[in-house]
Formats: C-alpha cells, structure tokens, sequence
C-alpha cells in the first residue's frame, strides 16, 4: 500500500478498497513504528487527537453526498508553525509555547480543511523555523528533539521544514506543508529526496504562520511527486484580505492542467553555473539532469547565471533581522494571559532562564540581533528591503529571464546532505534558494538524483505567478527521470 499518489488514494476510496479511517489507521501505524519507535526519525511534533473522527465524519459525508474533490479524506501533515484551533499546539517546536492553542486556524487550513483534508498532525521543524542562532543544527527543536534524515539517520534532513520533508519521505502522510523564508521548503525537500514548491510570496496566505519576514515568508506544498503538489497548492492558494502582499495578487491556475509529460518540449531553460561547483558529484547528476531536458525537446541556454546572487546575503539579513522582531511581537502580543512570552524581549528572557532545555548545544544569536533594531520606519530597514528588491529581481532573476527569453532558471537545489552535528551546526555547503526566495518569486524542487545514496534535487525558478509553469516544466522532467527511490533508513551513507 505504500508512497501511493493523492490520486491513487482518491481512487482506493472510491472504489472501496479503503476507507478514510482506514487511511488514517494505517499512517498512525506507520508512525508509531517508523517515528516513534524503530528509527525513530523524530518527524511528527504531535498527532491529531481527533483525526479518526474526522475521517470517519467525512467517509459518512463519501457516502451520504459524494467526494468534495482531490483531498477528501487524505491525511496530511502541517508544519508546527502554523496555527490550529483544535487540540493540536501551535509551537514553532519551541518549549516556550509548550500548551499554546490558536484561537483560529491560519486561513491555508482552513481552505485545506474545506476540501476535505485530513490534519493527520504537525511535524517537527528547526526551531522558530530555523532563526534563532548562526550554528543551528537543522531539524533540531527543544519540543521535538533533532530530526533524522531516512535515507541515512547520521545526517540532517535540512530545515526548517525538516520533519515535513522527512514525514513526506518516508510515507508517514500523503502530503505535507511547509514554510519557507530562504530554502526552508525546497532545501529539505532536497535533502528527503521529494518535491518542494515555494509559491510566488502571497499565492498562499500566511494569516496565522508564526512569522520570520513578511517580504519573504510563505507556505508551500511538500509531496512525493510533482503531481500530488499541483493538488495540495490548488487547495491552498486564495486570496485572503488579511494578508495583502506587496506582490499584488492573481488567482490560482488550474495546476492540474499543467501535468503535462511534454512540457519541456521548446522550452527555454538557462542554467545558472553560478550555483555549480558545491560537489562533483551534484554536479554530475545536474549535467545528466540537462541531458534529460535536451531530450525532451528543451532549448537549454548555458551560462544564464543570476549575476547579483552573491550580493544578496547582507541586505536579506538586515531585512530578516527588522521584520522578524515586528512579526514575532505581533503574533506574541496578541496571545492570551497564559501564554508564557508576548514578545521577542520575553522569549530571549525565557530562553536564558531554561538554558539547559532551551540552549543546550546552541545559542540565540539571531534572537539578539534582531532585537537591537528598531522600527520598519527606519532608513537602514528601507534601503535594505530596496536592495533586496532590485538585486534579486530587476537586476537578477528578471534580468536573467528577460536577457535570454527564459520560461525558467535551473540549477542544483544544494550539496548533499551533510552529518548532524550538534557540537559544530549545521556544515550547509550553499544552495540556489536565495534568489527566489529573497523575490519573492515562486521555485520547485524535484528530485534527480543520488551520491552514496544521498538524494539531490534540481531546482526551476520562474518570475513571480508562474507556479503553473514551473509544475509543467518539473513535471515533464519527474516523468522522463524516474530517479526518486524510497529511503532505506540506514545507519549512514552507502560509500559502495
């Protein structure tokens, strides 16, 4: 019965080979000897309470009325970040909301919820979503401990989306949800060997998301194929007026209409060499990875490098920095009397006087820096959010687009995965996130290949609203590639 689609689900339970409880009996089975025990991954947070009700609820509703459409009565998993109005905590896995419930759902579960989805449960995540210290260990949260990759437990699952990608991986949902301010969705969907969109900032709404930056934070789905992630973004993607981005808004493609097998055929695709040369190896199997996309009919431009990526770091940190410490106070401020923090102030207080289960192998360097600044007014916040704009998309990826007529950027997601290492941090060798993720622009990941059989992924990136374009392109190529292969929950990498 395993890694089967959304669509393989769907069709099980219509023809009665299964029922929606019996769907969520067997992820809950799965978890128990895979998460909880066995390997022990660490990837779920909590599990639903309530989740066999609402399967059965909604195989009555199969019965009585018919299916509501792609999800009814498929379990998924959310990140721990985004908010729940049932018996599930909302904690970004930090012990400082230990016990937190949200007054409401964040408006992506609420839409997830009306297409019938089940929220099997949350899955674990770098703390605070991966900003909290600069020698962080990915996957790693005072709530959830340290989350193991499944193609080989010595080594990190990437983050801050780490337990979806790993949960997503090792068949412990259909699909999971992530969020991404800078590699949080497609660099763990890369080092879990599945597919990770990053939505155009603001096609997803992030009411009710423990935020990072609200000039790059966003939700996206993360799935075992392209097809299956066309689905899940079709029932977030929405317009939401309490959230209203400065990329402006336009309404959801049909996705499922751009699952198109030649969709590579006369497509433009520029290969950005200057997010080459992290490995050898990587940099093989993304030079097989073009040979695929020749093949299928691609005109691959060589050389289409986004030329100011290496002058994004300085101006993103300080746009980070500003944004986080505005973010974080309102969602804080607006918890009630039990809540034990109501701002950044609170929690950096909390986190020193619990040091030995808050601070054990790393600090909080980035909760002190983004302290010290002040309002999104000042002139320092405003020049670096225009820096960051220009750089990343007028004389970046636009300019790359435009220059050579692109329908998208490819590149190699990131190296291979590297050894967890809670003395050192995370050992990241780079990635080609920044640019997108620093736009605003919408990025895919997929998957394409193995070193010592750790997963490697590619990456399409597009101009802002091109989420169907860019599902066409990577699915054309998932189709022909056929290289993503379950994880085998090693000890450690196969070097033979």
């Amino acid at each position: 019965m395993s890694e089967r689609t959304v669509a393989g689900w769907q069709e099980a339970m219509e023809h009665g080979e299964i029922t929606a409880v019996g769907l969520v009996e067997y992820y809950l089975a799965r978890i128990e000897q895979i998460d909880r025990s066995g390997p022990a991954l660490n990837s779920v947070l909590e599990l639903n309470p309530d989740a066999l009700a609402i399967a059965a609820a909604l195989d009555a509703e199969r019965t009585d009325r018919g299916s509501r459409g792609p999800l009814h009565g498929i379990p998924i998993m959310i990140k721990g970040n985004i908010d729940t109005a049932d018996r599930m905590t909302t904690t970004a896995g930090s012990l400082a909301l230990e016990g937190h419930i949200a007054a409401e759902d964040a408006f992506l579960v609420g839409r997830l919820r009306e297409a019938g989805a089940i929220l099997l449960g949350k899955t674990n995540l770098s703390e605070w979503a991966n900003f909290r210290s600069t020698r962080s260990s990915s996957g790693w949260s005072s709530q959830g401990g340290q989350t193991r990759n499944p193609y080989a437990l010595d080594r990190n699952p990437c983050g801050s989306s780490s337990g979806s990608g790993a949960a997503v991986a090792t068949d412990l949902c259909v699909a999971a949800v992530g969020t991404e301010t800078d590699g949080s969705i497609v660099c763990p969907a890369h080092a879990n060997g599945i597919v990770g969109l990053k939505p155009t900032v603001g096609l997803v709404s992030r009411t009710g998301i423990i935020p990072i930056s609200h000039s790059q934070d966003t939700a996206g789905p993360m799935t075992r194929t392209v097809a299956d992630a066309a689905v899940l973004l079709q029932a977030m993607a929405g317009r939401d007026p309490r959230d209203m981005t400065y990329l402006g808004f336009e309404p959801p493609q049909d996705y499922a209409a751009m699952l198109d097998a030649a969709g590579l055929k006369g497509a433009r695709i520029g290969v950005a060499r200057n997010f080459c040369g992290l490995d050898p190896h990587v940099d093989a199997i993304f030079e097989e990875s073009l040979h695929v996309m020749r093949d299928l009919g691609a005109v691959v431009i060589d050389e289409a490098n986004i030329g100011t990526a290496g002058e994004l770091d300085a101006p993103e940190d300080e746009v980070l920095y500003y944004e986080f410490k505005a973010g974080l106070n309102a969602y804080l401020g607006q918890l009630g009397p039990e809540a034990r923090v109501h701002s950044l102030a609170d929690l950096i207080a909390y986190n020193e006087a619990h040091r030995e289960t808050m601070m054990p192998y790393f600090g909080q360097e980035q909760f002190l820096a983004a302290q010290e600044k002040g309002s999104l007014a000042d002139d320092v916040y405003q020049r670096a959010l225009a820096d960051c704009r220009r750089l990343a998309r007028e004389e970046g990826i636009d300019a790359t687009m435009s220059a050579h007529n692109l329908d998208a950027i490819v590149a190699p997601t990131g190296g291979p995965p590297w050894l967890t290492d809670w003395v050192n941090g995370d050992s990241y060798k780079g990635g080609s996130s920044s640019p997108a993720a620093v736009a605003g622009y919408p990025t895919i990941s997929v998957p394409a290949g193995y070193v010592f059989g750790l997963p490697v992924n590619i990456s399409f990136i597009a101009g802002p609203w091109q989420e169907g374009r860019l599902i066409r392109l990577a699915y054309a190529f998932e189709q022909a590639a056929q290289v993503r292969r379950p994880p085998g929950l090693l000890p450690t990498a196969v070097y033979s």
